[in-house]
């Protein structure tokens, strides 16, 4: 025989009479049903429905109670059942035209919600998979840190030396580093000849000759 929905092992918290439609509730509960308890609060904390944050709190609050009563961690847990049970309808009136009236059913239900223990074979996927990932994330980690000290490694070591050929090569195109470099200089005017500084025999006998052709 089937486990009955209230039946269902684990640790449960009920809200009572709460002023909202059972369907209405419902739309919300079956979106975590089955859903492990981390990934349910996300989805309540993003659904823009009415009933999301009345049910965020009363799954906290079985969270609350499945970890300080039954000594469970809220990591291996999961909402095993969650269901909505229509509660009292206040009945109001409202007048109409011609003297009528109408009547205004404000509907209540009762909200449950149960937790329980994951079984032992998913809790040791989830645990390989979490050592998986952070294994993954050590080795990026370890990675970014090597290449970033190489990094910093080449912009500190000196230049390489220049090899034979190469220095050969050099030699013939620039100077080597820290010679004074002299600047051509411009051709100097002839330096007047000692003949002329001292008087060369030669030169009255032209200046004579100079003479006697003028």
């Amino acid at each position: 025989m089937a486990t009955r929905t209230n039946e269902r092992p684990g640790t449960r918290a009920v809200l009572r009479h709460s002023r909202m439609s059972s369907y209405k509730a419902r739309e919300v509960l079956d979106l975590i049903r089955g859903l492990d308890l981390a990934r349910a609060r996300e989805v309540l904390e993003h659904c823009d429905r009415a009933a999301a944050p009345v049910i965020a709190k009363l799954l906290a609050s079985a969270a609350a109670n499945a970890e300080n009563n039954d000594g469970l961690d809220p990591e291996e847990l999961y909402v095993a059942t969650c269901y909505a049970d229509e509660g009292a309808t206040l009945k109001r009136w409202r007048p109409r035209a011609r003297g009528r009236a109408t009547r205004i059913r404000k509907r209540t239900c009762h909200i449950t919600v149960v937790l329980a223990r994951m079984d032992e074979q998913t809790l040791a996927r989830r645990r390989a998979r979490a050592a998986a990932e952070a294994a993954e994330r050590r080795a990026r980690r370890v990675a970014a840190t090597r290449r970033r000290r190489a990094e910093e490694a080449g912009s500190a070591a000196p230049a390489p030396e220049p090899t034979a050929g190469e220095v050969g090569e050099g030699a013939a195109e620039a100077p080597p580093e820290g010679a004074r470099v002299e600047q051509d200089a411009e051709p100097e005017a002839a330096a007047p000849t000692a003949s002329a500084e001292a008087g060369d025999p030669g030169a009255p006998e032209e200046r004579a000759l100079e003479e006697g052709e003028d």
